[in-house]
C-alpha cells in the first residue's frame, strides 16, 4: 500500500536528504585522542543522559550510511568534531584518527552513493576554548578559522561546507535560555555579542575558503546554517505586532542581515536596540568586523534553512522568566523575555510534547520572507525540519510505526515545494534527523529519526518514515 499522501512527487534533482551531528551520534567521546566539548563535564554534573555511546555511529556509520541509501536518501548533513582533530582547539599538531576517520565517513558516503555536506561546527566548541569564553572571546574566532582552513585542504572530497549550525540557536540557548552551558539566563548582552562574534567568525571561514579554492581549485560551495523562528503577532493589536517585530529582528534580521546584507539594516538595529537599552544591554563592534562581514556577504554559496517551529508573540512589560520542557511533559513550557514579548499558544494550532507548535505554513512563510527580504541570499535547501516524538517500539515485523511523523514531514514538503513553484531556489530538503539520536536538553527521549535505535543494545529499525521517504525519493526517477 503506497504512504504517499499529500507530496506526489518530488522535483527531478531535488537533494532528498538527512542530517546528523557529530556529538549527537558519534559516542566514542574519548577515542582517539579526542578532547573534551563544552558538553561533556556539564552533562555528567547534570546526573541526567550522558552522550557515550550516543548512537554509536564513530564505528556504526557504515551500516547507518547504507540504511540511509536504501531509505532513498541522497545527500547526509554531518559534522566534524572539531575535538577529534584539534583536542583543545588550537592545538599545534592535529590527531591522526580523527582525520582519518572522517576520510573513511566521506569514502563511505560515496561508496553508497550519498553527498556529504559538512558542518564545521555543530554545537561542540572544544571546552578549552569554551572555558576562556567560547564565542565571547576572540581568540576563539582565530583558532575556528585555523580548524576550518585544515579540513578545507584536508579534505577537498567534500564539495559542500556549512561554517557553523544554527548561530542564534548558540546565542539563546547559552545566554537566554540557558539550557545550553554556560546555562546563562537573559543575559542579553552576552547574546548579542555572541551572534555578532559567530557572524565574523563565519564571514572569515567563507572569504578564507574563496581564497583557497582561488589558490587550490577546490570546486565546492560554502554556506551557513541558521534556525528560522517566525514570529507572529498573537492579535492584531500594535504592541502585539510591534513585539513580533522584535522578537523577528533579535532572533533572525540581525545574523541573516550580517550574512546576506553585509551589514546590519537600520532597521534591524533600531529594533535590536531597543531590546538592548531595556536590558541593560550593548554591543561592541571591533573595527575591521564589518569590512569582513560585508566581504563574506557576497561569497555564500548556498544557505541551509531549519525550521521546526513558529512563535506568537504577545506584547508583555514584565521582568524576563522562562521554564524550559526538556522532558515531553506536555504544558510545561514558558518565555518571557523583557523588551520583546512573551509566548503564548493559539486556539487550533497543535503541539508536540515538548510543546513545539506544528504549523507547517510557516516553513512557507519563512521561505518567501527570506527569498524577498535578501535577494542577495543564494540557493537555499531546508536542513533541518522533523518531528520529535515519543515513538512506538518495533512491531512485530520489524517496522516502527510513525504516522504522526509522515504526517508532519509531508505537510511541510509541500509547502516547501509551493514556495518553489512560486519562486524561491530552495533545491532540497534534509530530514532531521536520519537515525534516532543524542539530544542536548533531552537526552535520549525525544526520538527524530528515519532510523529506531533501541539504545540498550544498538540495534536498528527502519520506520514507516523511511519508507515512506524512499518511496517519495523513487518519484524524481520516475518523473
Amino acid at each position: 500500500m503506497s504512504l504517499i499522501n499529500r507530496v506526489k512527487a518530488l522535483p527531478e534533482g531535488f537533494v532528498w536528504g538527512a542530517s546528523t551531528a557529530a556529538y549527537q551520534t558519534e559516542g566514542a567521546t574519548t577515542v582517539g585522542g579526542k578532547g573534551k566539548t563544552m558538553w561533556d563535564d556539564y552533562l555528567v554534573a547534570q546526573g541526567r543522559f550522558l552522550p557515550d555511546p550516543a548512537s554509536d555511529f564513530y564505528y556504526r556509520y557504515e551500516e547507518d550510511i547504507r540504511l540511509a541509501a536504501e531509505s532513498g536518501v541522497d545527500a547526509l548533513r554531518v559534522s566534524i568534531a572539531w575535538t577529534r582533530i584539534f583536542p583543545a582547539g588550537d592545538d599545534a599538531e592535529p590527531l591522526a584518527e580523527g582525520v582519518a576517520h572522517y576520510h573513511d565517513l566521506f569514502a563511505c558516503c560515496a561508496k553508497y552513493g550519498i553527498t556529504p555536506y559538512v558542518s564545521l561546527h555543530h554545537f561542540d566548541s572544544p571546552k578549552a576554548l569554551f572555558d576562556a569564553g567560547d564565542w565571547l572571546n576572540r581568540h576563539t574566532i582565530d583558532a575556528f578559522v585555523r580548524y576550518a582552513e585544515f579540513c578545507f585542504r584536508e579534505y577537498p572530497e567534500v564539495k559542500n561546507w556549512f561554517t557553523i549550525n544554527e548561530l542564534i540557536s548558540l546565542a539563546h540557548s547559552q545566554y537566554i535560555q540557558g539550557n545550553f552551558p554556560p546555562s546563562h539566563r537573559f543575559d542579553v548582552e552576552s547574546a548579542i555579542q555572541c551572534q555578532h562574534n559567530l557572524v565574523v567568525a563565519h564571514a572569515r571561514v567563507v572569504n578564507l575558503y574563496r581564497k583557497l579554492d582561488a589558490e587550490l581549485g577546490l570546486g565546492g560551495r560554502i554556506g551557513m546554517v541558521n534556525v528560522i523562528t517566525p514570529a507572529y503577532p498573537a492579535t492584531e493589536s500594535a504592541a502585539d505586532k510591534h513585539a513580533a517585530d522584535l522578537y523577528n529582528a533579535f532572533y533572525t534580521d540581525f545574523i541573516m542581515d550580517g550574512a546576506f546584507k553585509g551589514r546590519y539594516t537600520e532597521r534591524t538595529m533600531e529594533l535590536v536596540n531597543e531590546i538592548l537599552d531595556a536590558n541593560g544591554a550593548r554591543l561592541a563592534i571591533e573595527q575591521g568586523d564589518m569590512d569582513e562581514i560585508a566581504a563574506a556577504s557576497t561569497q555564500n554559496d548556498m544557505v541551509g534553512i531549519n525550521y521546526y517551529q513558529p512563535a506568537f508573540i504577545a506584547a508583555y512589560e514584565g521582568e524576563s522568566t522562562n521554564s524550559f520542557n526538556g522532558t515531553g511533559e506536555k504544558g510545561t513550557s514558558t518565555f518571557k523575555f523583557k523588551g520583546v514579548g512573551q509566548q503564548v499558544t493559539m486556539e487550533g494550532i497543535p503541539t508536540t510534547d515538548w510543546d513545539w507548535a506544528i504549523y507547517p505554513k510557516g516553513i512557507y512563510d519563512v521561505l518567501k520572507h527570506l527569498a524577498a527580504t535578501y535577494p542577495e541570499m543564494p540557493v537555499a535547501y531546508v536542513t533541518e525540519n522533523g518531528l520529535g516524538h515519543k515513538d512506538p517500539e518495533p512491531g512485530a515485523d520489524g517496522i516502527v510505526a510513525d504516522p504522526e511523523r509522515i504526517d508532519f514531514v509531508d505537510a511541510h514538503v509541500e509547502q516547501v515545494l509551493k514556495a518553489r513553484s512560486e519562486g524561491v531556489n530552495v533545491q532540497g530538503y534534509f530530514i532531521w534527523s536520519l537515525q534516532d539520536q543524542f539530544s542536548w536538553a533531552n537526552g535520549y527521549n525525544k526520538r527524530y529519526g528515519l532510523i529506531y535505535i533501541d539504545f540498550d543494545n544498538q540495534k536498528r529499525y527502519l520506520k514507516q518514515s523511511a519508507l515512506w521517504y524512499k518511496e517519495l525519493a523513487a518519484t524524481k526517477r520516475a518523473s
